[in-house]
């Protein structure tokens, strides 16, 4: 097993959000977190990533407690996260935000650029232009290669579908499909759940910051409650 999330509790000063919440990604998986807004789903990413430390519970990643390690570390572990917002340098070119994604390792890096600019195309093209110029899909296309950069062996994104315009959609979970085939592992809250789902190996529907529902994703499609409750019937 990659990473095990077991019984977290974690929230922000007085206000606990997750409540025991229990996770699991395998090696090679793409797994899912779909529920309600206010369900914890960012709340767990970040607990995962180090910017929430759990205060009840255990975090292990290939069976070690990582619990509380702060970012920079558990990037060397072979993590990397992609926010919802804020995930670019819009003053700096894409070829120079990639450039400051390999800070940790840049050993390999006209390889791993290469495999960037096959994986996104168009920003092969606009390699020199401001990042901030570029349409929000394309900003999108420039934090999920800065993520790459470092050859993480798991991908943490948080709704990367979250306001974009809907052509852009389905090229980014084609997208991340693409990059689950070179070998990176994910975990992925998503706001487009049914499209989620049906590309997931398994997923998880948080709601309060509490387990509802754990399946594959095709399971989590074909229950008639889950789709009632949570995916609009």
């Amino acid at each position: 097993m990659l990473l095990e999330v077991k019984d977290v509790v974690a929230g922000y000063g007085e206000m606990i959000i997750l409540h025991g919440i229990s996770i699991r990604v395998n090696q090679g998986e793409v797994v899912s977190i779909v529920g309600p807004n206010g369900s914890g789903k960012s709340t767990l990413l970040k607990t995962i990533f180090g910017l929430v430390k759990p205060r009840e519970g255990k975090v292990l990643y290939r069976e070690e407690e990582i619990g509380g390690f702060k970012p920079d570390r558990l990037v060397r572990l072979g993590f990397s996260f992609v926010p919802q917002s804020d995930n670019v340098f819009p003053s700096l070119t894409v070829h120079e935000n990639l450039e400051m994604g390999a800070f940790v390792n840049n050993k390999n890096m006209k390889d791993r650029l290469t495999l960037i600019y096959d994986l996104f195309p168009p920003l092969k093209e606009k390699r020199k232009k401001r990042t901030g110029t570029l349409s929000g899909g394309q900003r999108q296309m420039v934090a999920f290669g800065r993520a790459l950069i470092i050859e993480p062996d798991l991908l943490l994104l948080d709704e990367p579908t979250a306001g974009l315009a809907p052509m852009y959609i389905d090229m980014i979970l084609d997208k991340v499909k693409d990059i689950n085939k070179t070998g990176v592992s994910i975990l992925m809250v998503e706001q487009n759940a049914k499209k989620a789902l049906g590309m997931s190996d398994r997923g998880y529907v948080l709601a309060t910051g509490q387990n509802k529902y754990e399946d594959t994703g095709q399971g989590l499609l074909n229950n008639d409650e889950v789709a009632e409750l949570f995916l609009g019937g």
